[in-house]
């Protein structure tokens, strides 16, 4: 049987799926290797080095996701867009575990730029713009959704919520309706005259 071709896609998506069998932390060049049925310096020839490997996950996670998000909250505004978003989010931790543990890992800021990242941004502010949020509130708004969603997601895939007999989608539609609940509260402020 002939080997396949590696180019840098393949290798990317090759170390993408075996992340996610066996964790993005444990995700190694010879792991790798071994996947694509060839020894370690043949994968030098298409990366530097094991960060490097790491790194393409994470973008190849940020893209895959920020494409989840955006089908998901087209056409969509308010508490609709807010759950779609959220949702893209959490089925996307479930299906790709360690691609989503590799889009939370820090990229050096030009790769960072370049990256799906700052769609990830646009869309957050494209779905907070139904709560009619000025700024700072809208950056602040940004950074409470960010760390709502993968809170809930890294405890949820962590084991944390399994000591109770409540089920975790029932939490999470409640978490969902809260955060809902406090934008709006944030919403346009009006300001009485003294």
């Amino acid at each position: 049987m002939a080997r396949a071709r590696i180019t840098p896609e393949h290798l990317a998506r090759t170390a993408a799926e075996l992340a996610d069998e066996i964790g993005f932390d444990q995700l190694t060049v010879s792991a790798v290797a071994r996947r694509l049925g060839v020894r370690d310096p043949s994968l030098y020839a298409h990366i530097e080095n094991a960060r490097e490997l790491k790194v393409r996950v994470t973008l190849l996670a940020l893209e895959e996701m920020a494409d989840k998000v955006a089908d998901a909250v087209a056409g969509r505004a308010g508490r609709d867009a807010l759950a779609a978003c959220a949702d893209a989010y959490r089925d996307y931790a479930r299906s790709h575990p360690g691609r989503y543990a590799a889009a939370r890992s820090e990229l050096d800021p030009e790769t960072a730029a370049r990256s799906a990242g700052p769609r990830h941004a646009a869309m957050m502010r494209a779905v907070l713009r139904g709560y009619d949020l000025a700024e700072p509130d809208e950056t602040d708004a940004v950074r409470f959704l960010g760390s709502v969603f993968h809170g809930y997601v890294s405890l949820e895939s962590a084991g944390a919520f399994r000591h109770t007999a409540r089920e975790t989608d029932a939490s999470w539609s409640w978490t969902l309706d809260t955060v809902d609940a406090a934008l709006r509260s944030r919403g346009p402020q009006v300001t009485t005259p003294r």
